[in-house]
């Protein structure tokens, strides 16, 4: 037996295997803290600048016209020696009451750089809520067939293949379908049922996978023991087995809004409007309410940031609206998060 100082000796001793697998762990613990610093930065980044446009030092410490608005024109000039920022609607009414003395006075416009997002908030949490429970509904019945009914065959090994391809399709691909298909073949126009079914087809892959996984996680024993008390199949998934995977099919749910709440290029197509006067729910009708368009948060940030001349009044819009939209997402996000914890709660297993 060889003395315990020479085993150490042996075992200590650096090799080349160990100096490159020290070499990849420290490359890897790089990249990791890189990529979490540069996430960090960009979190700080808006945060810092887009909490500066919507809290404000003064009471009610909140910038409420910026979240109550609709976006409007800035107009910027001078009157009687002071420099005047005024949104549209202000600036009709200042115009009427002061109409000689702005005969002669140069008058900049500046466009979607005044009053607020409303419509924009209202547009963008209606597309997820929408999408997301036609897609959680298409989802879970796929996945129960898929897990449940479907036998294992050459068929259902291509169906299952052909969604995990369909997940990695670019969303500008979905968009061009949502219009080729919703908008222009069945009719809708650009209106919030477009914009619904696209997202919903486009996060619809996640949820399957997610949620046929979830289904197989439950043990059998519960679908056995449920069925030898003399339920059928439909009752002891219902009731033994779906229970116990919504847990996880919400987890895909949280990763499905952070996509569906992103997108620019299918709502463009679908759903988006750059401006519309009337909220979704300012209609004579409600079957009319399915068949119009909204505004979006993402869609407002691409025009701001580059479909219009860039300046230091919409710098404030850029970063606040950025601001906003993080913070609706996480919002939604936190919601199914708080779901899935109060369910793993009750379903133990």
């Amino acid at each position: 037996m060889k003395p315990a100082s020479t085993s150490a000796a042996i075992f200590g001793r650096s090799t080349p295997a160990k100096r490159t697998e020290r070499a990849v762990f420290w490359l890897l613990r790089l990249a990791t803290y890189f990529v979490l610093f540069c996430a960090a930065f960009i979190f700080w980044d808006i945060g810092t600048k887009g909490g500066a446009v919507i809290f404000k030092p003064t009471a009610p410490f909140i910038n409420l016209p910026f979240l109550t608005e609709a976006p409007e024109t800035l107009n910027v000039f001078t009157f009687r020696g002071e420099n005047m920022t005024l949104g549209d609607r202000k600036f009709r009414a200042f115009k009427e009451a002061h109409a000689a003395e702005l005969k002669t006075a140069r008058i900049e416009t500046y466009v979607y750089s005044a009053g607020g997002i409303f419509p924009n908030i209202a547009g963008t949490v209606l597309l997820v809520l929408g999408s997301i429970i036609i897609a959680l509904v298409l989802g879970v019945l796929s996945a129960i067939y898929l897990s449940e009914y479907a036998t294992d065959g050459p068929f259902v090994r291509f169906l299952r293949l052909s969604i995990v391809n369909l997940a990695g399709v670019p969303s500008i691909v979905y968009g061009l379908f949502g219009f080729g298909m919703f908008v222009i073949a069945f009719d809708f126009g650009v209106s919030l049922l477009a914009g619904w079914l696209t997202l919903a087809f486009m996060v619809l892959p996640i949820i399957i996978t997610a949620s046929e996984e979830s289904l197989k996680a439950v043990p059998r024993g519960y679908r056995e023991g449920s069925l030898a008390l003399g339920a059928t199949k439909l009752q002891s998934i219902m009731t033994n087995v779906l229970p116990y995977a919504l847990p996880g099919i919400l987890t895909s749910s949280v990763l499905s809004i952070a996509r569906v709440a992103g997108e620019t290029a299918p709502i463009m197509f679908t759903a988006a409007f750059v401006v519309r006067d009337e909220l979704p729910w300012q209609v004579r009708e409600w079957t009319d309410f399915f068949f119009q368009g909204v505004m979006a948060l993402p869609y407002h940030i691409y025009v701001v940031a580059s479909k219009i001349p860039q300046n230091e009044y919409t710098r404030d819009v850029q970063y606040g609206t950025a601001f906003v939209f993080l913070f609706t997402v996480a919002a939604i996000a936190m919601t199914a998060v708080i779901l899935r914890q109060r369910l793993r709660k009750k379903y133990k297993w």
